[in-house]
């Protein structure tokens, strides 16, 4: 993948690098004082690669007004991204393109009462960002958060969640929020032995949360693998939900994460 041009990015600091499991990784980069991004987007992520380079988009974890800039990444075999972060040290060096994008973003919904966030994987790291923005607390009366993974030690961020409890922005609200683990290989999460769509279909999932859904008060967000978000839509849409567009309101914002 072609480069942007060299006044299109910055090179910033590995801050740190953490190994949660062989494929599971989070770090952190320098964030450039005029780097801004909505809860939800994502950052291009680059490195240099012989004579070229190699470019990735990853979702920010971290808050919007946080000084460092976090991500998560799932490390694939032979992947010529995964085998540069497998090696990335603190002190490396990495490329940032000075833009973030995406449109993954709670406050393109006019309406609704209960966000519920749907994802597998890597998935989870747009919804972490916006869990740590009080705007969203204040204007949902319900937070729901579903991360399906295959094995209980992928639910790497249940603690982090459950500290929002004493988060300084967040912890009056903190009741709002009912935050539902599912692995699909093995018993350890509250669900377990079946996928999103499956679970959306038989009602498991509501139940989880304690929530009715329905089009006038569900707002659903879903990232992660392809075949989840295709498949999560297509349960929601014969649930009666229909995709959302700028000009035709509706319940449903998906996008692929890899």
């Amino acid at each position: 993948m072609a480069a942007p041009a060299e006044a299109k990015y910055t090179e910033e600091t590995v801050l740190w690098v953490k190994h949660h499991t062989p494929k599971l990784i989070t770090f952190a980069i320098s964030r450039p004082e005029a780097y801004r991004f909505a809860a939800g987007q994502f950052s291009r992520l680059g490195f240099r690669d012989g004579a070229g380079f190699i470019w990735r988009a990853y979702s920010v974890v971290s808050a919007e007004y946080a000084d460092t800039l976090e991500y998560f990444a799932v490390l694939i075999e032979e992947g010529p991204m995964s085998a540069k972060f497998a090696e990335m040290q603190a002190g490396d060096s990495i490329l940032l393109d000075k833009t973030a994008t995406g449109f993954l973003l709670p406050e393109r919904f006019p309406d609704g009462k209960d966000l519920i966030m749907l994802c597998t994987g890597s998935g989870i790291a747009p919804f972490l960002s916006m869990l740590e923005q009080p705007e969203i607390w204040q204007r949902f009366e319900h937070l729901a958060l579903a991360h399906s993974v295959s094995h209980a030690d992928e639910l790497i961020f249940n603690e982090r969640i459950a500290a929002l409890a004493e988060h300084p922005l967040i912890e009056e609200y903190f009741h709002k929020l009912s935050f539902v683990p599912v692995t699909t290989r093995q018993p350890g999460g509250t669900l377990h032995g079946k996928r999103l769509p499956e679970l959306l279909k038989n009602g498991s999932l509501a139940h989880a949360f304690g929530l009715e859904f329905s089009p006038e008060n569900s707002r659903f967000m879903i990232c992660g693998n392809p075949a989840m978000v295709k498949d999560t839509f297509q349960a929601l849409l014969d649930m009666g939900f229909a995709m959302h567009r700028n000009r035709v309101p509706g319940q449903i914002m998906m996008e692929n994460g890899f």
